[in-house]
């Protein structure tokens, strides 16, 4: 039963080898299939070599294999290119470029993640806080700082600046410039703190520190100007601070003591009264009060101050 059973499987196998000689031998090939008795003189050419190897092959083999060569059977033709061979190749190889799949599909998971937390979520959060701060913190701020400013004062030029600063940053906060309209809360901040501020002008005169000074412009070389270095006193004794804008170069700056412009006669008055003793007598040239902008002096000034000699 087995020797039947193996018999188709041996025939074919034989038939196999016969196109394979066959195949080799290309010299017979091209003569015998070039002739008219081509099959029989392949048969027995084959014959003959197989019988020189010892082989003894049945007629009906070699025949079988003549026709397979002739039919081009058991030989391997590439398949063509297109769609099923590219998915054949996928399916073939898709433990490799399944991994370096994953891997991008992590990747990608990753990227997406950190752009939507790390960018998006936290751009969204500040456009979120934009928004309110445009809509509501700055106008209740500028709501806030014009009532404390009314509070400090009945100056109808404070109370008009006060106006004028509140409906610019109100409208650059409509307008969505939030730039502008923090500018208008920290210019009423410093409204509300200038007019709340009450001290002293003093003449400074201590050691390594000039009373007064001179200049001369340089838009006119032949004038000069004259300067009392100043300070403002509160009523804690307490230097303060005072934000002042330069003449000579037009910058403000946070300064303790400053040059204070006045009159050559108030300059030399001064002047004269260090030179007796080395100390000025009168010292408090003005006073700022509570609730006002403006300082009343009492010694003449002029409009203009330094902040570096």
């Amino acid at each position: 039963m087995a020797g039947k059973a193996d018999a188709p499987l041996d025939d074919m196998m034989m038939a196999m080898d016969v196109v394979d000689t066959l195949r080799h031998d290309e010299e017979l090939v091209e003569r015998e299939l070039n002739s008219g008795e081509r099959d029989a003189r392949m048969i027995e050419r084959l014959r003959q070599v197989y019988a020189a190897q010892g082989i003894e092959v049945p007629d009906r083999i070699l025949q079988e294999g003549v026709e397979s060569l002739k039919q081009d059977r058991f030989t391997y033709t590439a398949p063509k290119k297109g769609l099923p061979l590219l998915l054949a190749y996928a399916y073939v190889t898709r433990m490799v470029w399944s991994k370096w799949l994953g891997a991008a599909v992590v990747i990608v998971i990753l990227a997406t993640s950190a752009w939507e937390f790390g960018v998006v979520q936290p751009r969204e959060r500040a456009a979120i806080a934009l928004k309110q701060e445009l809509d509501q913190t700055i106008p209740a701020e500028i709501a806030g700082l014009k009532i404390q400013i009314a509070d400090l004062t009945a100056e109808p030029d404070a109370l008009s600046a006060a106006d004028r600063i509140a409906e610019a940053g109100l409208t650059a906060a409509g307008n969505g410039n939030a730039e502008a309209a923090r500018r208008s809360v920290s210019d009423l901040q410093a409204l509300e703190s200038d007019l709340a501020a009450s001290y002293e002008v003093r003449i400074v005169s201590r050691p390594g520190t000039p009373t007064g000074v001179t200049r001369i412009p340089e838009v006119n070389p032949n004038a000069q100007n004259y300067y009392l270095v100043v300070e403002a006193v509160g009523p804690d004794g307490k230097v303060i601070p005072r934000r002042i804008v330069s003449e000579e170069n037009s910058r403000g700056r946070e300064v303790t003591i400053w040059g204070q412009r006045v009159p050559k006669a108030t300059y030399d008055e001064v002047r004269a009264d260090k030179l007796e003793d080395g100390i000025v007598q009168d010292m408090v040239i003005g006073k700022k009060e509570r609730g006002k902008l403006a300082i009343d002096w009492s010694m003449p000034v002029e409009q203009g101050a330094i902040t570096q000699w």
